[in-house]
């Protein structure tokens, strides 16, 4: 057969495809650096450590590489601890390098053992305006109920990391009572608990107490819900019964933006999305319970109605909270808007005078009034750390909230500020320090010539005060005032959504050398104790049987490590031979 101009032989055998070959050069076989990927991986899977000893791993890698040499669990153990150490070193040395301080959140998890873990993570910003908020310390509690275990979870942390004195603030994880509240403030000696009225010290983690209240408006109308989760199961039991459902919804005409399905009830959002769809279909599952499928849990459209006005309240948490998951850890600035506009929307439900909303709403809004009036003091200092807002937001908030007692409230803001930035600034007066970028100087000047002190030290005149101190006294009226009410005065920028406040605060730091620094640290305080794929949950997280069997320096490593790695906290640089 001619195919053009070809000849073809149909009856001869197709040739065999030659094998193709790389050309590159016999890569050499490195087992150290075949004993470290092991450990990464163990470390970022959360394998066992005794999963090199397993016959199908071992099998497996030789396969692939017949010169590696098995390792045992006690090898790999090893592996995973000197990367651990490496890096705590590399973090340690980043930490001591940053101009601020750090803020920590402590979240207690409980295990079969009933023994808790503290884990204890550090939120601050590096001299670049890089956010980090790395895991520190995973810390056994022995008796996690107990006031004082926190006490001790929390000085381990800053011995080991080298923060005493560098503490900015810190967020639990559960309400604190005043015994425990007494005993950190002495712990932690706060060098001026007044400001903002002590909230620098320790707040609660704001997406426990949204679960918090999630969880009471729904146990409030449990038996309801209990009859919505039993229709939708109904439903979506069988394919049959979905089916039919959805052939009686295009029947019935009823628009439907939302998926039906059964909820998590460790997870109160999923809760919420299905009480929300549950509604579009109410119709739908009046008409499907009296077609052959009552079971008697019948929900009467009076009880539709009760279970919209709550989902239009878990609304308003959900939305709240949702500001937790759209980055690992946002900046504190975006928080007062939303805490106080939420305490307004409860506020005027719980004095509703319809008496099913009130009775839903109250036990609620009395709940998180308490949480704002331990928060909003830094939560406004945060928000006038946003250039597109300033005190103008502080002024208008409150003043919608406390009406015409707002002043003083204001007034504790802006001197809490002032407070804060003449602390700073003693802090730096001995020193002039750089971060060795052009551009991004962080100092406080000082005349190198004293009058009466040729040699230039520190004098101490007839009245007892130094140089020093005089010199104090004089710039807490003058550079002071100048530098934060120089930005106050500025005019706001331009209410942008893709606005980046770390950006514009690292290209104002020349303009702000002092302020900024305030800024870093106020911007970096953390609202929630909890990563944002848990910001809904409804249980206390739990340590698994097999790490709970581990020591508690192997725990921490694995986390630790497992932490940095992910979230690239620093730069992991394995040594590679």
């Amino acid at each position: 057969m001619a195919v053009l101009g070809l000849t073809v032989n149909n009856t001869a055998p197709p040739k065999k495809r030659a094998k193709a070959t790389l050309g590159l050069g016999v890569i050499p076989f490195d087992q150290e650096r075949c004993n470290n990927e092991v450990a990464k991986m163990i470390i970022a899977q959360d394998y066992p450590l005794q999963i090199v000893e397993h016959k199908g791993f071992i099998d497996f890698v030789r396969t692939l590489q017949p010169q590696f040499s098995s390792l045992s669990s006690t090898d790999v153990h090893g592996d995973c601890m000197s990367m651990y150490l490496s890096e705590k070193q590399n973090l340690l040395n980043l930490i001591r390098q940053i101009p601020g301080r750090v803020n920590l959140t402590l979240d207690l998890w409980t295990s079969n053992q009933t023994v808790g873990y503290a884990f204890l993570r550090g939120h601050f910003i590096d001299s670049d305006w890089n956010v980090h908020h790395p895991i520190l310390n995973v810390i056994l509690v022995p008796f996690p109920d107990s006031d004082d275990s926190y006490n001790k979870t929390i000085v381990t942390c800053l011995t080991d990391w080298q923060l005493e004195g560098r503490l900015f603030t810190l967020t639990l994880d559960q309400s604190s009572n005043e015994t425990l509240m007494g005993n950190l403030r002495g712990l932690l000696s706060v060098r001026n608990p007044v400001i903002f009225n002590g909230q620098l010290l320790s707040r609660n983690c704001f997406a426990r107490v949204l679960s918090r209240l999630a969880l009471d408006a729904l146990w409030t109308m449990r038996e309801t819900i209990s009859k919505v989760r039993e229709s939708v199961k109904l439903v979506k039991i069988s394919k049959s019964n979905e089916n039919k459902f959805i052939k009686l919804r295009q029947k019935l005409q009823v628009p439907c933006t939302k998926d039906l399905f059964i909820d998590s009830q460790t997870k109160w959002d999923t809760t919420y999305h299905m009480l929300v769809a549950a509604c579009e279909l109410k119709e739908v599952f009046a008409c499907f319970e009296t077609s052959g499928h009552d079971y008697g849990m019948t929900l009467s459209m009076d009880e539709w109605k009760q279970v919209e006005i709550l989902c239009t309240y878990l609304k308003q948490l959900y939305d709240a909270a949702n500001l937790l998951t759209c980055q690992p850890y946002p900046t504190a600035n975006l928080f007062f808007s939303v805490v106080s506009n939420l305490l307004v929307e409860l506020t005027r439900a719980a004095f509703s005078h319809d008496p099913f909303l009130s009775n839903l709403i109250r036990p609620l809004q009395e709940r998180f009034d308490q949480y704002w009036r331990e928060s909003s003091l830094v939560l406004a200092a945060a928000a006038a750390m946003d250039p597109r807002y300033k005190m103008e937001c502080v002024e208008l908030t409150f003043g919608r909230i406390f009406g015409e007692n707002a002043e003083p409230w204001i007034r504790v803001v802006e001197d809490g500020l002032h407070e804060l930035l003449h602390e700073y600034i003693v802090e730096l007066l001995p020193l002039t320090t750089t971060d060795g970028n052009e551009g991004n100087e962080i100092m406080i000047k000082t005349e190198p010539y004293q009058e009466g002190s040729l040699d230039g030290s520190i004098i101490i005149d007839t009245d007892g005060l130094s140089d020093l101190e005089i010199y104090i006294s004089d710039i807490t009226g003058n550079q002071i005032k100048s530098e934060l009410d120089q930005y106050l005065e500025e005019p706001l920028l331009p209410r942008v959504e893709e606005f980046d406040i770390l950006s514009w605060w690292r290209l104002n730091t020349s303009n702000y050398p002092t302020l900024s620094r305030v800024a870093s640290d106020i911007l970096s305080m953390p609202l929630s104790t909890l990563p944002a794929e848990s910001v809904f949950d409804t249980e206390i997280r739990k340590m698994e049987s097999y790490r709970s069997s581990l020591s508690s320096m192997t725990i921490e490593a694995l986390f630790c490590a497992k932490d940095w790695l992910h979230y690239q906290s620093l730069p992991i640089d394995v040594p590679m031979h």
